[in-house]
């Protein structure tokens, strides 16, 4: 069974109640359940993780790679523009990831349109909101189907 695991990073634990006419008013556990129900329907392993803290961030895709996933679905929120630490991670383990953004930053202040992880994902999914999710998920079903 293909394993996917999905990174959620700061304050997306606020979804649904921060800036809802920006990143909408689903919760990110209602986000995580849809998911995880169509990966389920798909044969497909799903869990996920979110953490405000960027060490936390950067141990669990170390585990990924130690636990054999085959691919992550990452949305770094804020250290998009930031983490350094969380780039070497994901070169560590070199495991083929999708970038997932709820909002579109390429449209939004300058200091957003800057993404660490872009050149080295498969693909960047923006502005969909908590579709964005889904459609990252079927881009990897779409790699993986024979």
């Amino acid at each position: 069974m293909v394993k996917i695991r999905v990174f959620n990073g700061p304050n997306l634990n606020l979804l649904g109640q921060r800036e809802p006419g920006q990143y909408g008013q689903r919760s990110l556990s209602e986000i995580m359940q849809e998911l995880e129900s169509f990966a389920d329907s798909c044969g497909v392993g799903l869990d996920h993780l979110q953490t405000n803290s960027e060490g936390v961030m950067v141990d669990a895709i170390q585990q990924a790679g130690r636990d054999g996933v085959d691919y992550i679905i990452i949305n770094p929120a804020g250290y998009t523009h930031t983490s350094v630490a969380i780039r070497d991670a994901l070169l560590a383990v070199d495991i083929p990831f999708v970038e997932v953004h709820l909002s579109a930053v390429t449209s939004r202040e300058p200091f957003r349109q800057v993404t660490y992880f872009s050149d080295i994902a498969l693909g960047v999914i923006s502005g969909f909101r908590g579709e964005s999710y889904l459609l990252a998920l079927q881009a990897i079903l779409n790699r993986i189907e024979p």
